[in-house]
């Protein structure tokens, strides 16, 4: 399948900012899952690539205010590409991506609880397999049921358990949470899901739970679909939880109050498309 992705973030501020700084995950890689055809990435000032500790390809931009520049009231931060999806949830590691245990440490949004820990021993006890890891998918998604607006980037998984609801990111930390308790690798996968009737599910994420550390193995499954990563799924970035790979983060100085708009197409394409520079 193609898809084609356009990712807009729009920020408005109430004074002129001082200084702003962002570090951007929204470039797409090729792996045996997807192919990337185009891509184009744009920030209100250039933009610096480096491969950040996680494997990812990574991109900062910033900016400070000139005594006699322009002032900077509004920007966009834009992602638009085209990519070929093939299908596969299985992968295997890049030369120089970090070892599988580092997936195994907690983090302040994946910290296991008794609760989380019996949750993931219950379904991952011995060495998993592919039924397994769905079978801890939809015990995840029958306990944290989705619903919008219930939670934020900074719920933790346990936080999401006790409420019994949120988003795809609470259900992917919850997941992850349960695997590593039980001794399993999991890592926070970040990307886009195409679907006609979900649109708000366009900026998704689900997870990798590593099947084989020797051979650096691991499957892809989405949590909040109940399925493993299909031809649906754009990768973006991965990490130990939302906060290590957010597609946006960043910090300011000045700028008063601010407003931001996101807007997030995912649709299929039927011939390939050409991107500005």
């Amino acid at each position: 399948m193609k898809l084609h992705i356009e990712h807009e973030t729009h920020y408005e501020y109430s004074a002129p900012l001082q200084y702003a700084l962002q570090h951007l995950c929204l470039t797409p890689q090729g792996s045996a899952h997807q192919e990337v055809l185009a891509w184009s990435l744009r920030a209100p000032a250039p933009l610096y690539a480096q491969r950040d500790g996680y494997g990812n390809l990574a991109h900062s931009w910033s900016l400070a205010r000139q005594r006699h520049g322009r002032n900077l009231y509004r920007g966009s931060v834009c992602a638009t590409g085209l990519v070929a999806t093939h299908g596969s949830p299985w992968l295997e590691d890049a030369p120089g991506d970090p070892h599988p245990a580092l997936y195994l440490r907690p983090t302040a949004l994946t910290v296991a609880d008794e609760r989380l820990g019996a949750l993931g021993r219950a379904h991952l006890a011995g060495m998993p397999d592919a039924a397994a890891v769905l079978r801890l998918a939809a015990a995840v998604r029958a306990a944290v049921r989705y619903e919008a607006g219930v939670t934020h980037v900074r719920t933790s998984a346990r936080e999401a358990l006790d409420q019994g609801a949120g988003v795809c990111q609470d259900q992917a930390h919850v997941f992850i949470a349960a695997c590593r308790a039980a001794g399993v690798p999991a890592r926070y996968v970040s990307g886009y899901f195409h679907s006609p009737r979900a649109a708000e599910l366009a900026s998704h994420a689900w997870a990798d739970v590593c099947m084989d550390t020797t051979a650096r193995r691991w499957l892809s499954v989405d949590i909040t679909h109940d399925a493993l990563m299909d031809e649906r799924h754009v990768r973006l970035a991965v990490g130990p939880d939302y906060s290590a790979c957010a597609p946006v983060r960043g910090v300011r100085e000045g700028g008063g109050e601010e407003s931001m708009r996101v807007r997030v197409l995912v649709r299929e394409a039927e011939e390939q498309i050409t991107l500005e520079p």
